[in-house]
């Protein structure tokens, strides 16, 4: 069964992920560490996880599995999930994590804290836009059509 992980305490992009959830009528579980507000809706779910450090990580990596899409910023929580065989890995600007692209971002991720811990790096990413927000939403919409199109070869009928 086809289902979205997200990583929740900073998504900004919670409402697109549940409007493509009912159109698709695709279960969403929000994973946080303290609890945020879900619409009242069965296909909803929030899972409250300690407030270790990555915890609400750990839980989404060992949940993924190839029917899960699982939403995050965090590079390191994609790469899990992309090892442990997600279905999708979405960043919220729409961009997907791939095999093929993650050990480059993995690798720049390294060289930017390197650098902001040698101080020589101010800054952060840009703003999230409402063009990243429109991508994110057709990018979720395309990937959880080709999910349930590969889950319903593997299941005929």
């Amino acid at each position: 069964m086809i289902r979205i992980l997200v990583d929740a305490d900073a998504c900004p992009v919670k409402d697109e992920i549940y409007k493509v959830a009912w159109r698709h009528e695709v279960r969403v579980i929000i994973v946080s560490n303290s609890p945020i507000r879900i619409p009242a809706h069965p296909l909803i779910e929030r899972v409250v996880v300690s407030d270790g450090f990555d915890a609400a990580d750990d839980w989404i990596a060992e949940q993924v599995d190839g029917d899960a899409i699982a939403i995050s910023a965090d590079i390191l929580l994609a790469d899990r999930c992309l090892k442990a065989d997600a279905g999708a890995v979405l960043a919220p600007n729409g961009k997907p994590f791939t095999t093929a692209s993650i050990g480059s971002a993995v690798a720049t991720r390294a060289i930017m804290a390197d650098l902001r811990a040698g101080g020589d790096v101010v800054g952060g990413p840009p703003p999230f836009s409402k063009t990243d927000r429109s991508r994110f939403l057709s990018a979720l919409d395309e990937t959880v059509v080709r999910l349930k199109r590969i889950a319903s070869q593997r299941n005929p009928g």
